[in-house]
């Protein structure tokens, strides 16, 4: 039981910080029926970010909560302003384009990231500074916890909770839904389709560039490369989930964070990466909107 109760622990821990990250997919889809192939590499970003700002304030000197909140907060800014460039100045030119157009912008997008993170911050695996260090393990019993694990996961469930409160309780919120709606009928009711379509952008990449530190913090070494298959299994729980609908980001991140877990725990730890492709062919197989997608009628 005690056993259990561990990877479930480590499985919530690693599904919000997919959480994070989905959440972009789906809304940017949501707002443009895109899939942003790049916004991994946003979150790889975010983690370097957090680092710089560690070693330049020396946050490590004076490892605290609030040393964390201060490289998270910088992590977002930073990850935000990237994701409106990526939005205004490799989507936006595209937008009446046809679709395989963008889709292989995005890729591009995503390879000239990963390889301008290699030339900027080297191939080399960093270690990123230890921020926060609580004392010891949380026991319960026999039962030892991380404390890192679970004050990731809190801010995780604390950034959610935030973004649902813009989405569904302010004006941004409600120019979001509409904008994803219908674009011409936003913007004959006045709505400025273009700054929304940015802002989307914005919240995602911040959410994803807060992973990023929680991530660096968590399991501290990262690389110019590390956003590819969190990026991608982000992607795949989005999907699970239902893409475009943020509470089945949510949803699919922490099925498949505990689903890999248990994977690891009771089977086989070498097929953690292959289970999320897995998942992906079967629920593109045999419900392709996902656990809350809704199906769509397209003319063509």
């Amino acid at each position: 039981m005690l056993e259990f109760i561990q990877h479930l622990v480590n499985g919530l821990s690693v599904g919000s910080i997919y959480a994070l990250i989905a959440l972009g997919y789906t809304m940017v889809f949501g707002i443009l029926q895109l899939i942003n192939f790049a916004h991994g590499d946003v979150y790889m970003l975010g983690a370097f970010i957090g680092m710089y700002c560690a070693r330049y304030f020396r946050l490590a000197d004076n490892p605290s909560l609030g040393a964390l909140l201060i490289a998270i907060l910088f992590a977002m800014v930073g990850c935000a302003a990237v994701g409106y460039l990526i939005e205004r100045l490799a989507y936006r030119p595209l937008r009446k384009s046809p679709r395989i157009n963008v889709l292989i912008t995005a890729v591009g997008v995503s390879l000239f990231l990963e390889f301008s993170g290699q030339l900027l911050f080297g191939s080399d695996p960093k270690f990123f500074p230890q921020i926060y260090r609580p004392s010891g393990d949380w026991s319960i019993g026999e039962l030892r916890i991380n404390p890192l694990q679970v004050i990731a996961f809190g801010i995780s469930i604390t950034l959610m909770t935030i973004l649902q409160y813009i989405i569904f309780k302010t004006r941004l919120g409600r120019a979001m839904r509409a904008v994803s709606f219908n674009h011409d009928y936003a913007s004959l009711m006045g709505i400025p389709t273009n700054q929304v379509i940015s802002c989307t952008f914005m919240l995602g990449s911040a959410l994803a560039g807060a992973a990023g530190v929680l991530v660096g913090l968590t399991y501290p070494k990262i690389e110019p490369l590390m956003g590819v298959m969190p990026g991608l299994k982000a992607f795949v729980a989005a999907v699970l989930g239902g893409i475009g609908n943020v509470t089945g980001a949510v949803v699919g991140a922490i099925t498949l964070g505990l689903a890999e877990e248990m994977l690891v725990g009771y089977w086989a730890p070498t097929y953690r990466d292959a289970l999320a492709f897995a998942i992906l062919i079967l629920i593109l197989l045999f419900k392709p909107t996902g656990l809350f997608g809704s199906k769509r009628t397209e003319k063509v």
